[in-house]
């Protein structure tokens, strides 16, 4: 992938290195006139409601499913992905607009709040959901489709514009969904903003509330400037994801989930299976098990194959470089281990003899590697899996589901998949969020997935007829000021004699 220029985004397909497209870059002041045209238009979408901004949303699922064929094959083209591994952005992403669609009238309707004792019972209290004007969502460059949708629906149900910078290596998918989005004739509030680096501090700048997803380095960047203008965020950033085999785990439904979970989208996903803890009683097994499952697979850019591409140059020479390290720290390579002679293609690749010391298990990779550690019991898994500055989310693999859940009680992570790989990613009503250095705040999670994109507005209304003043109003005095005492004595009291003051 060339440097983009200072005004064209030149977009050439990883599997090849061969040209696809230009875009022209939108510089900052084109971004701050999208953004007041998004605020223009939001006011309109905000008041007509919940189930009317559904149905828009429904008619945008169905422009994306109907154009399935034409948005697969631009990610292919883009991603350098395989077929199967862009349909299932093209199709299973509906699933965020489908959930968000049909309860954003129940997340968003109005509260009630119980007394919290006797000085709020004379009130009816209630919270209410406003949306923020505009939201920006920074998209990276593996899932342009996926990780877009993530964010777009729930802000959209919610109420909110939406400007969406895709990543500069992947924006012609993301463009072209929200080109869907203006062909079935929605409001105007959504827009699709191309550049690198600057178009996106641009976007951040514009908007009230930023969600990010990409590096730690860069994460931190956005959320020091978001400080500095008092701006919500939220962050999905690196990951090291970490899978733990126990001695009474499936080993052929581990070994066929490992290579899926490390290797699917070429390793290229943030909850990637990237370094692997199993017990020294099934160790070798496990390896052979993998290695026969890694060495089945066939890369390329072909109809049949299993594996494609990275989408850039600079992440296959980040694999290259945690291979080659591991190796000269003593590591065995037994499956894979070289990147190919063309195009963006790293082999899917089996490191044993790996250790802590070595960059393959303690930085991410974000490739089609997975490196196998030898530990000596569950005990030890636990403590190598916590041994990570991230924690985004690990796999145990088990069959006693009750040992699963007390590892997953002890794993630093924002969530824990038991026996598969994945399986939270579209489990919209479970968070997706990130401890440590993997993220802030949180994706999804049911009604907090819509309501991250609200302002929360409390409202307090008397129950009963109101006098002219109230007990504690003025002008004070002795006997309104003892009157007072008692009442709040009364009301902050746990026991009669201190209700009463006795």
């Amino acid at each position: 992938m060339t440097p983009p220029s200072a005004s064209v985004l030149d977009i050439r397909r990883p599997a090849t290195g061969e040209p696809l497209e230009s875009l022209p870059v939108d510089d900052a002041a084109r971004v701050a006139a999208m953004a007041r045209d998004l605020r223009l238009a939001q006011t309109a979408w905000r008041d007509m409601g919940p189930r009317v901004r559904a149905g828009w949303l429904r008619a945008w699922r169905g422009w994306i499913l109907d154009h399935t064929d034409e948005l697969t094959d631009l990610l292919v083209a883009e991603t350098g992905k395989v077929r199967p591994d862009a349909l299932v952005e093209t199709t299973a992403s509906c699933e965020f607009i489908s959930y968000y669609a049909d309860h954003a009238e129940k997340f968003l309707a109005p509260e009630r709040v119980g007394s919290s004792g006797l000085l709020s019972l004379p009130k009816r209290l209630s919270r209410t959901y406003r949306p923020y004007p505009l939201v920006g969502l920074i998209v990276p460059w593996n899932f342009p489709i996926t990780l877009f949708l993530m964010d777009a629906a729930p802000a959209l149900a919610a109420g909110c514009a939406v400007l969406a910078k895709s990543s500069e290596m992947t924006p012609l998918t993301c463009a072209r969904v929200i080109e869907g989005w203006q062909e079935i004739g929605a409001p105007a509030v959504l827009q699709h903003v191309s550049g690198a680096g600057d178009a996106g501090q641009a976007v951040v700048e514009a908007v009230d509330f930023v969600q990010f997803t990409g590096s730690t380095a860069t994460g931190r960047r956005v959320a020091t400037r978001c400080a500095e203008l008092l701006k919500p965020v939220s962050l999905e950033l690196g990951g090291k994801d970490a899978a733990i085999v126990l001695e009474d785990a499936d080993l052929d439904r581990a070994a066929h989930g490992l290579v899926w979970g490390g290797i699917f989208n070429s390793g290229q996903v943030c909850i990637s299976v990237e370094r692997v803890y199993a017990v020294d009683a099934v160790y070798d097994e496990l390896v052979e098990k993998v290695a026969a499952a890694l060495r089945a697979l066939r890369q390329g850019a072909g109809a049949r194959d299993d594996v494609g591409a990275m989408v850039t140059k600079e992440q296959v020479d980040t694999v290259e470089r945690h291979v080659q390290e591991a190796r000269q720290r003593g590591a065995r390579v037994l499956v894979g281990g070289e990147r190919g002679t063309k195009g963006n293609f790293f082999a899917p690749t089996l490191l044993v003899d790996v250790d802590h010391t070595m960059s393959c298990m303690t930085e991410e990779t974000f490739g089609p590697t997975l490196p196998i550690m030898r530990v000596a019991d569950e005990a030890e898994a636990i403590t190598l899996a916590n041994d990570s500055e991230y924690g985004l989310s690990a796999t145990v693999w088990t069959r006693d589901l009750g040992r699963g859940r007390r590892v997953a009680d002890q794993l630093e992570v924002g969530a824990v998949n038991i026996n598969d790989v994945f399986s939270n990613l579209f489990a919209v009503g479970l968070p997706h969020s990130g401890w440590k250095s993997s993220g802030m705040g949180a994706r999804l999670g049911g009604a907090q997935g819509l309501r991250k994109y609200c302002r929360v507005q409390a409202i307090t209304e008397p129950r009963m007829p109101v006098t002219t003043k109230e007990l504690t109003w003025y002008p004070y005095s002795a006997r309104r000021t003892a009157i007072a005492g008692r009442v709040l004595r009364l009301a902050a009291g746990r026991g009669l004699r201190q209700r009463l003051g006795l």
